[in-house]
């Protein structure tokens, strides 16, 4: 097993980082101040710059507009775009969007690749995945309600989901729903593309997070679809194999998941440093002296550098022996590193006082945003069951 770094992956994962400090991070202060009017011209001007240093879309084959070289390298991307709420944006490779793309592709027709890949891979357009209902448990998605029912080449799609992460602005949707009550659980729902103008599809609300509701990508909404009617060539996959497709959607994609956290705890862990280092506790000390202070970074220097090797090793393990080998591995990390990113971030909040509570830094931001981490692409408890569940039965 061999993590060292390609030259050629090293300078590329220096100019993105260098990309990011000198373009992405100043603003942040529009983004945290919300300044939707002036931050999404700049983010465009980011995503052209982006483009045209061959690095777009790294998360996608080159023959569709992507970069992609393998999943060792990728993630190693993802760390470094995960120090900025921006990063993944700026870079075309941002959830849902990267998700959905993976899933026009491997499973998407012609035409679906040609309507709604190709653009979306470009970043001419947006999508949302729609899975999360408001009244059925959202680990389990054999209970989901939401249905389409075929009536003469028509599906009609009924149901109402929420979380629906970057809804406001999207031009598709692609929806989890039930059009086969009658069969096996894990065989009764499909994914359906619902276009944004579809009669009947309405976005009721941007969800209040923690007291910030967001704006455009940066949103998570509450969806309606009400007599939804789309042709019977809207379908993804085969009609019965929605289960399997979001296994193929949000298995792989817990490895960008917990990268980019390792970039946030990393990104914290930086400015807990430079604050540390020159907030002077009196005439002759500064608060990095403090013994407390240095335990708390050795803590989460340790417990980011832990984590760090079980994501690549898991990465690894996908690319030698498959998603369906490494299943257990990918619970283990997902809850792991949802953890340590909590708690780190904790930590370098706690480090900054009263400038920690603000938004004057983003981790104030991190620190509520995160806290989710532990909850969607499956609650902890789910994942510490299938992992115990797998090696008690080993």
């Amino acid at each position: 097993m061999d993590f060292s770094i390609k030259q050629s992956t090293q300078q590329k994962l220096d100019t993105i980082n260098q990309f990011l400090h000198k373009e992405i991070f100043p603003l942040e202060k529009l983004f945290l101040s919300h300044q939707w009017q002036e931050l999404f011209p700049q983010l465009q001007r980011c995503r052209r710059l982006v483009k045209d240093m061959g690095l777009w879309a790294p998360n996608m084959p080159v023959a569709t507009g992507g970069t992609f070289t393998n999943l060792m390298e990728l993630a190693l991307i993802g760390e470094v775009l995960g120090q900025s709420p921006l990063g993944h944006y700026c870079f075309g490779c941002q959830a849902p969007d990267a998700g959905n793309a993976e899933l026009l592709h491997l499973f998407g027709s012609d035409e679906q690749k040609q309507q709604w890949l190709k653009p979306l891979v470009a970043g001419e357009i947006r999508s949302c995945f729609a899975m999360t209902e408001p009244h059925t448990a959202g680990s389990n998605p054999t209970l989901l309600d939401s249905s389409a029912e075929l009536k003469a080449g028509y599906w009609h799609i009924n149901g109402r989901k929420w979380f629906t992460t970057a809804a406001d602005g999207a031009d598709f949707t692609i929806a989890m729903v039930v059009t086969d009550a009658s069969a096996r659980k894990h065989r009764r729902a499909s994914m359906i593309i619902v276009p944004s103008n579809t009669p009947g599809y309405r976005i009721i609300r941007n969800i209040s997070v923690m007291g910030a509701q967001g704006k455009g990508y940066f949103s998570h909404a509450e969806v309606e679809f009400d007599n939804c009617i789309v042709p019977e060539d809207h379908i993804l996959g085969e009609a019965g194999s929605g289960f399997a497709l979001a296994q193929e959607r949000l298995g792989p994609g817990r490895i960008q998941h917990c990268m980019r956290w390792l970039g946030i705890g990393e990104r914290s862990i930086n400015i807990s440093k430079q604050f540390l280092n020159q907030r002077k506790i009196s005439s002759s000390q500064v608060l990095a002296q403090q013994p407390l202070m240095q335990a708390q970074i050795a803590e989460s220097l340790a417990e980011l550098a832990a984590a760090r090797l079980m994501v690549l090793q898991t990465a690894w393990s996908i690319e030698q022996n498959g998603f369906q080998q490494s299943k257990n591995m990918v619970s283990l990390i997902k809850f792991h590193t949802a953890n340590v990113v909590q708690r780190v971030v904790d930590r370098s909040l706690q480090s900054l006082g009263g400038l920690g509570m603000t938004d004057d830094t983003v981790l104030s931001y991190f620190y509520r945003e995160e806290r989710a981490a532990r909850i969607y692409d499956g609650a902890d408890e789910v994942h510490k069951i299938v992992a115990a569940k797998q090696f008690l039965s080993s």
